[in-house]
């Protein structure tokens, strides 16, 4: 047994796979994340809240703290319109729009009813400003302009919107419009919208300070931000809040301290001081009793096992994305982190094949586990290069 020594945050078991078995099954890079639970009897119990379904998730480890109802397929009111916004995000990045654009107002932007940016019909509104009007004023009549000027109408951009879904495995949502006003096919879960806010955060990090601006003005109507903890905890940095008689007083909010990046979903309240009440006793429980750490980088090597038959007789082994765990406060230290790699690894290998497995554990229960992949290709070596590492593989094989 060899110890491979990576930080003091972290203690590394090499363990070689010496079974013929071959690799332990991981899942596919496109499966949605399944987070392990966080060892109980480490944390008290996580308070009980006043509303219809909630979720606490770690953003960069995407592990769940809290849940309740978390896959109810609930009305998700103005809480709709993170998704709204992530696809203009999305199409601004991929520059098939402009920030800058000139949006024409529909008349039937204008006469879209709720909560309003107060556009006026025929105007000519950038798309960043109606991007702050969605976000910050829960404009409806901003939502409708943007689904428009993208996708040409409401129910085209709803369809681009169950396609984002699909991509990002939401399993409890589906998208009729692009606003969140009621309809009885147009509903999402406390994680789905989890996930959304997740993917806001990572994603599209140069948008994301929209979230926190606490007042937009347009049209001479200045109107705030309907999420109080932007006032109240100067930790909170977003998100969006969502209201309609069906779904009660709902609140997605995003807090950092440290180096801990929490979301918190509330649905279901009873009033606009119960989502913020409840959505604070989730994240004050999540940075008092747990912490996240970038355990490894993406593309660090952890081990270079040798290579059979190839040009190189070492292979730099690693893992594709970086790592984060979030474990309970203060037993960061306690982590192990084992690798199990495939006994033989003959030439050829292309970079990114999987030939081990990454496991984090906390007192013997798996928190994590990552395909080990190969961080660079390995071609076939000569002919004689190949026959002496045969001969050396043959002697190697009494030893074993």
């Amino acid at each position: 047994m060899r110890v491979f020594a990576r930080s003091s945050l972290l203690r590394i078991v090499l363990l070689v796979t010496l079974g013929v078995g071959g690799l332990t099954p991981v899942a596919q890079a496109e499966d949605p994340p399944k987070p392990s639970p966080v060892p109980s009897s480490m944390v008290p119990s996580a308070p009980n809240l006043a509303a219809s379904s909630w979720v606490l998730m770690d953003a960069d480890s995407g592990k769940i703290l809290v849940e309740h109802n978390a896959d109810k397929e609930l009305p998700p009111a103005s809480l709709t319109k993170m998704m709204t916004a992530y696809i203009v995000e999305r199409e601004i990045d991929a520059e098939n729009i402009d920030a800058d654009d000139e949006v024409t107002i529909s008349e039937n932007a204008w006469r879209t009813g709720g909560s309003r940016m107060f556009l006026n019909p025929g105007s000519k509104v950038s798309v960043d400003n109606l991007l702050r009007g969605v976000v910050i004023q829960s404009g409806n009549d901003a939502s409708v302009a943007l689904s428009e000027h993208i996708a040409g109408s409401e129910d085209a951009f709803a369809d681009l919107m169950n396609q984002q879904a699909s991509r990002m495995h939401l399993q409890h949502t589906h998208f009729m419009n692009p606003t969140g006003l009621p309809h009885d096919d147009h509903y999402s879960s406390a994680h789905d919208l989890a996930v959304i806010a997740q993917h806001i955060i990572k994603d599209y990090p140069d948008h994301y300070e929209v979230y926190s601006e606490k007042y937009f003005t347009w049209n001479d109507i200045r109107q705030p931000n309907r999420n109080r903890l932007l006032w109240r905890d100067p930790n909170v940095d977003g998100l969006k809040t969502g209201h309609t008689e069906a779904a009660g007083y709902c609140l997605v909010a995003s807090a950092k301290k440290d180096d801990t990046r929490l979301v918190a979903v509330v649905m279901g309240t009873d009033s606009d001081e119960a989502r913020a009440q409840e959505t604070q006793k989730l994240l004050s429980y999540g940075f008092r009793f747990f912490e996240t750490q970038r355990l490894y980088e993406a593309g660090a090597v952890l081990n270079k096992p040798r290579v059979w038959g190839g040009e190189k007789d070492e292979l730099r082994l690693g893992v594709a994305d970086d790592v984060y765990l979030t474990v309970p406060r203060g037993h960061s230290d306690e982590l192990n982190a084992q690798l199990d790699i495939k006994k033989t690894i003959d030439a050829p290998v292309e970079k990114g094949e999987q030939l081990g497995t990454l496991k984090i554990k906390l007192d013997g229960e798996v928190l994590d586990e990552r395909p080990l992949v190969a961080l660079e290709s390995i071609s076939e070596g000569g002919f004689f290069k190949r026959l002496w590492d045969s001969v050396l593989q043959f002697v190697n094989g009494f030893f074993d």
